[in-house]
């Protein structure tokens, strides 16, 4: 492609203290709000961290494998995971081979634990939609030709996510793509009319499952149904508003006995807020900020274009996927199940977020240098 790449000793190490920094806090905050739950209900208050605690060191495992792995590879066998995570969703919504968990067949089980497909298609589709940015730039002008097979396959991906159902992770994957896609230099105008018939789409999901538009009445009014559809807002919204600036203090929580549902996956922001106050909110609010800056720096500085829209579509999905929770976890938008990476309760979505860490990390390991 017109240069030569040497690799770096050292790979960015900021990012790579910031990543064990918020992923540490993330396991210490899981026992916080959960022990109370798992004591109850497992008669052991460890039981979600010491699983989340065994996908960190996991997830550590392969974040620092794969930063040492040519993220080149990814481009020779973008096509064959593209296929192997397009099996994995239609298997896991067969009955018998997927699980239900929470209203959602997402899941394979393993035991105790399990896999969720969906988040693999997270980070595969971003590695799919580099490789086929490159091969198809001359035809990115052409809506027919460059830009409708590529969303062909992500609206087929999703529509296989949404029949779960997985909303929010369904949301994430085509708000990152459309991003990336944008910055592959795809016309600003095809993106107002695709914005367009995505509002369309949106009410037309809402029309075929009513539990969603009771969401976004919940979302509206969540008074109006303080025991039902409003009930995690509110709750969310009454851990937020008391923690002032230093909070109660940690595992002093209130929320997290029984008042808040399963407090340790899409809303410990909340306990983070209750139990830290505002510091704590400045704190998480400061990382997530310096993670998303040091992956678009890395992005930035990557000439290589596979390497450039592999980094951006990683960072801009880790920054969609936290604003979305966060927004939902203070009432700006309606419940969605999103998580907030590095940070919920989940082994699948911390193992994928680690993983994609350990791709941008890779990627700046390199340095360009033009023959």
């Amino acid at each position: 492609m017109g240069y030569g790449y040497n690799m770096k000793k050292n790979f960015d190490l900021y990012l790579f203290i910031a990543i064990i920094i918020i992923s540490i806090f993330g396991v210490v905050m899981i026992f916080s709000s959960s022990y109370v739950w798992a004591e109850y209900k497992f008669n052991d208050s460890f039981k979600f961290v010491k699983h989340q605690l065994l996908f960190f060191f996991i997830g550590l495992f392969l974040l620092i494998i794969i930063s040492k792995t040519s993220y080149i590879k990814y481009y020779k066998y973008a096509n064959k995971l593209l296929l192997l995570i397009f099996i994995l969703l239609i298997l896991v919504l067969i009955p018998h081979i997927g699980t239900i968990r929470n209203g959602s067949r997402s899941w394979f089980g393993i035991g105790t634990f399990g896999i969720q497909p969906s988040e693999g298609a997270k980070i595969i589709l971003i590695i799919f939609t580099s490789k086929y940015l490159i091969n198809n730039q001359k035809n990115l002008k052409n809506i027919k030709k460059g830009v409708l097979p590529i969303l062909s396959i992500l609206f087929l991906i999703f529509g296989l996510i949404m029949l779960q159902p997985d909303f929010g992770t369904g949301i994430i994957i085509v708000i990152s793509i459309i991003g990336l896609l944008f910055i592959g230099g795809i016309n600003f105008k095809f993106f107002l009319k695709l914005g367009l018939l995505g509002m369309i789409g949106i009410i037309i999901l809402i029309a075929i499952a009513p539990y969603r538009l009771q969401r976004i009445l919940s979302f509206l009014n969540p008074w109006s149904d303080p025991l039902g559809s409003g009930f995690q807002i509110i709750q969310s919204l009454y851990a937020i508003g008391p923690g002032g600036l230093f909070g109660f203090g940690f595992l002093n929580s209130r929320q997290k006995h029984f008042y808040l549902p399963e407090p340790q996956t899409d809303f410990i922001f909340a306990i983070i807020s209750e139990e830290f106050g505002f510091l704590g909110i400045l704190l998480i609010s400061s990382l997530f900020i310096f993670i998303i800056i040091r992956g678009f720096k890395i992005a930035y500085e990557c000439k290589e274009l596979f390497g450039k829209y592999l980094a951006f579509g990683i960072t801009f999905q880790i920054a969609i996927q936290a604003i979305l929770n966060l927004m939902v976890v203070v009432g700006l938008i309606p419940v969605t199940g999103v998580t907030l990476p590095f940070l919920s309760y989940g082994g699948s979505s911390l193992l994928i977020s680690m993983s994609s860490i350990g791709i941008l990390l890779n990627i700046s390991r390199y340095k360009s240098n033009k023959k």
